[in-house]
């Protein structure tokens, strides 16, 4: 079994050492796996339990007060399932996954998913909050009232996401690339901005060396309106997986949506390239497109691919 994954790209993460040992017992955990979609699962469940990332357990707060996560798997054979807006819920890695083998459907949301999640064996009613998180929040000036009035709230605050959840409201934030050529439609704030936020997502894929597996599962973004769902749980957005390799993304959601750039990468593969060269065009093609910061990780069949046009991204490899 060979495993890659990573920890959120955006700016240099604090405690960047207990991180990366963090990822690397996670990515031995996955590479221990029989099949390739147990593996990123186990993987990803690894950085979902720890607080020093974006994914379960300290993950981002809405404009309600609410910690809602979000995940998505695929096989190569492009089979696949997600899970979004998921409050109390650990592991929606987890649930992912059974609406994978256990539903019809490609993707749950809301309380619905929660209530299948349960169902499906997966813990449940979980307060995925750290201390950390539990501060910034309360010094947020938390808004009441209706949707826009959360609007107005979030308007200069959406996005404060590190990849450090102690980090203060506004540290992380990365240069914005100022070249707004081939700027797509709706993209103009992230491409005119003078600072961009950092992003923090986790992702894994695998290989048994006949079947992929991709997955990604996030907390999603500080102070996004309550109901908010980026690119994590989107097929071809945050994790694609076909019978040439898997991908899973990582950084502004919104604007990898747009672009479905996992679905991109895998494509640069299927169109020969190899993991690392198709990674490169992928980021390359996406900083082009909408001035954002992502990170990207690949897995073909000869090796492993990974690419970030923000400040940091660490990634973990590990062979069983």
């Amino acid at each position: 079994m060979r495993v890659i994954l990573h920890g959120g790209a955006g700016g240099i993460p604090g405690e960047p050492e207990p991180r990366q040992a963090v990822m690397d017992d996670a990515a031995d955990a996955g590479a221990s796996e029989s099949d390739p979609l147990s593996a990123v699962e186990t993987a990803v469940r690894v950085l979902e339990s720890d607080r020093r990332f974006n994914a379960g357990v300290g993950g981002a707060v809405q404009s309600d007060g609410v910690v809602r996560t979000d995940a998505g798997v695929m096989l190569s054979d492009r089979r696949a399932g997600a899970a979004s807006g998921m409050a109390g819920v650990e592991h929606a890695v987890s649930v992912a996954r059974a609406v994978l083998e256990d539903t019809p459907h490609v993707l749950l949301t809301g309380e619905p998913a929660v209530e299948f999640a349960a169902d499906a064996g997966v813990e449940t009613g979980v307060d995925l909050f750290t201390d950390e998180t539990r501060e910034r929040w309360a010094n947020a000036d938390a808004p009441e009232g209706s949707p826009t009035e959360h609007l107005a709230w979030l308007a200069d605050r959406f996005g404060e996401s590190t990849s450090d959840p102690t980090a203060e409201a506004g540290d992380g934030y990365l240069p914005a690339n100022d070249n707004s050529e081939g700027t797509s439609a709706g993209s103009d704030r992230s491409a005119h901005d003078v600072r961009l936020p950092g992003h923090d997502t986790v992702g894994a894929v695998a290989t048994d060396g006949e079947t992929f597996a991709s997955a990604t599962s996030t907390g999603g973004r500080w102070f996004a309106l309550a109901g908010r769902v980026g690119d994590v749980p989107q097929i071809g957005s945050g994790f694609y997986a076909s019978p040439a390799g898997g991908a899973s993304t990582t950084g502004a959601g919104e604007d990898i949506a747009r672009v479905t750039l996992a679905r991109r990468a895998v494509g640069h593969l299927e169109r020969g390239c190899d993991a690392q060269t198709a990674a490169d065009l992928a980021i390359e093609e996406f900083g082009e497109l909408t001035g954002s910061s992502a990170g990207i990780i690949l897995l073909d069949d000869d090796g492993f691919g990974s690419a970030y046009n923000s400040d940091g991204m660490q990634t973990s490899t590990a062979s069983n």
